[in-house]
């Protein structure tokens, strides 16, 4: 049986299914007014020596982990609010305390690691998900750098072994054909936009014809991705779609139904290391983190318009 919870929002009502992160929101108007977020990125380390030369969040081997045991906002969320963390390697050593936190709060958390982590990790990101502590595992990769079918079947047969696994891969980086690769086996990607911030900066910099080129080039294919169904499910954040507008591949009635919102809309960005907050990721304009989640939301919706 399907893990389903509703809730009230503001005007709306949510119903989400925690095992596969399906959310569908419902009210009798034309517009979704929320008091509280449903769902938060929070960074919860800068400590990695995996070094990705993109790296956002300018992660590097002597970064901070987060004071995680003491983040104060986290007691006064709502039940079922979504929360979206980094893992990096080394993994958090507080990460399993806080998760079991979050499942004592109700909370609903997930984890995105790199493929480096993943493959080092494998029987305890299968221990957190048996054990619910986290209910999705995003796993990213910028290309599967080996053709040979026994290889790439191997690597496919590891990731099923999660069945709420997505691939996160970068508008960009990732290239057509491993994506082609990696087609018609039953996985769930999320494309992530390009961001030029933290050293995705330096390296657009004396990269930018590659990147441009891949993103032309998954610009043109993205059609055909979506019409011969090479994946389960494809997700865009919302860089993405400014970069991909995969709205042109639906209809009107489509995009209504499966567009998320815009950011800070329902959702915001908190980087825990540093203490500040913004409506997404890549925003310049930070503020001071605060013991409460909501007015924290209520600043990046108010100041964001």
């Amino acid at each position: 049986m399907a893990n389903v919870v509703t809730y009230r929002n503001g005007n709306y009502l949510v119903m989400l299914d925690c095992d596969s992160g399906t959310k569908i929101r419902y009210n009798s108007g034309d517009k979704f007014v929320p008091e509280f977020p449903e769902s938060m990125d929070i960074c919860i380390s800068k400590k990695c020596k995996v070094g990705c030369r993109f790296c956002y969040e300018q992660c590097t081997p002597d970064g901070e982990h987060a004071d995680l045991m003491n983040l104060k906002f986290i007691d006064n969320l709502h039940p079922y609010t979504e929360l979206a963390l980094n893992g990096n390697d080394p993994l958090h050593p507080d990460l399993v305390p806080f998760l079991e936190k979050c499942k004592e709060l109700k909370l609903v958390p997930s984890l995105t690691v790199n493929h480096y982590t993943f493959n080092k990790n494998i029987e305890f990101l299968k221990f957190l998900c048996d054990k619910k502590l986290i209910y999705g595992l995003g796993v990213s990769i910028d290309g599967v750098y080996d053709d040979d079918e026994d290889v790439v079947n191997e690597m496919i047969s590891t990731f099923k072994m999660f069945p709420n696994l997505v691939l996160h891969v970068i508008n960009g980086i990732i290239s057509v054909e491993d994506l082609e690769l990696l087609a018609h086996h039953g996985l769930k990607i999320l494309i992530l936009g390009y961001k030029q911030f933290g050293r995705g900066v330096d390296f657009f910099g004396y990269s930018s014809l590659g990147i441009l080129c891949g993103q032309n080039d998954l610009y043109n294919k993205l059609p055909e991705i979506v019409d011969d169904e090479w994946f389960d499910v494809i997700s865009f954040d919302n860089l993405s779609i400014e970069q991909l507008d995969p709205k042109r591949l639906m209809s009107d009635e489509e995009w209504r139904k499966f567009y998320m919102g815009e950011d800070s809309e329902f959702s915001f960005y908190i980087d825990a290391v540093t203490k500040n907050f913004g409506k997404n990721s890549t925003s310049n304009k930070r503020y001071d983190m605060l013991d409460d989640a909501k007015k924290m939301f209520d600043i990046v919706r108010t100041r964001s318009k």
